[in-house]
């Protein structure tokens, strides 16, 4: 009887003592000697068998049981973050698990220039794999998305802050709208809103009225002028004519703005309409923002291109067409008639 025991007590022992050594080896020893490098994007909601067997097929793991075994053993079955990872073939089950869990998952750098429109953008961001650019838009003009999120437009354009960011695949289109109108409501300081309403302007007027600024200079030191022409023109309901509005309101614009596109009746062409056009035709800057809460006191009416990058700003209809005959007409361009 006693023999019998043993011999049961020492089968036991060598069982555990075999799947402890496989445990142990399973734990300890990676899938290959290699690091081969491998990438695997988990989205969000992924089961953690149909992530076992992605990990499997790729050479990152062996052993799909073991690997969902040694999750549970270490309670993180439901803990694995969302992302795109990058993995090598010499790595434990352990290690890579233990990424997981963490969320170590590849982030792109990101910048977004001032003055991009919200398609260009979009074609910015399908460019390095983040998002479907369709979707993006679609999602960027749903007027029940951007309401809730505190936009009295349309659409997103103007409130995309641009920005450096650090985005993930798995993200998708709504989270990185989310996370470009949470920097620009960041940069938004209450005394911005303060001033605006000091200026008897929403918070979506002056937005546009920025992104207007924005487009029509590349050169810091001017922006508060244009900004301050474009509050003067207001004030005496003059027409903005501003050339970059136009251009937002053409369809299949070629690079070559004719006298019949400044004729082509559009809701952002401010040759045509008083006022300011519906909403931004950009995504501003801070600085652009800022040129249009505080502008120049100067009393100019009007500017125009010097072809250097800057321009000439005129207070009298008189000196303003002296310069565009200067800098323009003698070139045979379109005058730029502010």
């Amino acid at each position: 009887m006693k023999k019998n025991v043993l011999l049961i007590l020492l089968i036991l022992l060598t069982i555990c003592l075999g799947f402890s050594w496989g445990l142990w080896s399973y734990l300890n020893i990676p899938p290959s000697k290699d690091r081969d490098i491998r990438y695997v994007e988990i989205s969000s909601g992924t089961h953690f068998s149909h992530l076992a067997d992605i990990l499997e097929r790729e050479g990152i793991i062996t052993g799909i049981k073991r690997f969902r075994l040694l999750a549970k053993l270490k309670g993180v079955e439901k803990e694995i973050k969302a992302g795109d990872y990058l993995f090598h073939t010499a790595m434990t089950p352990s290690e890579v698990l233990d990424k997981l869990v963490r969320g170590e998952y590849r982030t792109h750098k990101l910048t977004i220039p001032e003055g991009f429109t919200m398609f260009q953008i979009a074609e910015l961001l399908e460019e390095e794999g983040l998002i479907e650019k369709e979707k993006f838009l679609k999602c960027a003009s749903d007027p029940v998305f951007v309401h809730s999120l505190g936009i009295k437009d349309s659409s997103l354009e103007g409130f995309l802050f641009p920005d450096t960011y650090l985005l993930r695949k798995s993200m998708g289109e709504e989270s990185i709208l989310k996370k470009m109108v949470a920097r620009f409501n960041e940069m938004f300081k209450e005394q911005y809103a303060q001033r605006a309403q000091e200026l008897n302007m929403s918070r979506e007027e002056l937005v546009t009225l920025a992104s207007i600024v924005e487009k029509e200079t590349s050169d810091p030191s001017e922006r508060h002028l244009i900004a301050a022409v474009f509050h003067n023109r207001l004030k005496r309901r003059m027409l903005l004519q501003s050339d970059p509005t136009v251009i937002y309101g053409l369809k299949d614009f070629n690079g070559n703005l004719t006298k019949e596109d400044l004729k082509t009746k559009t809701p952002y062409n401010t040759y045509l309409i008083k006022g300011l056009p519906p909403q931004p035709i950009a995504n501003p800057g801070e600085e652009s923002i800022k040129a249009v809460l505080y502008p120049s006191p100067k009393n100019y009416l009007y500017f125009v291109s010097k072809n250097d990058g800057t321009h000439h700003f005129s207070a009298t209809l008189k000196e303003h067409n002296r310069a565009v005959n200067r800098y323009q007409r003698r070139r045979g361009s379109h005058p730029h008639m502010h």
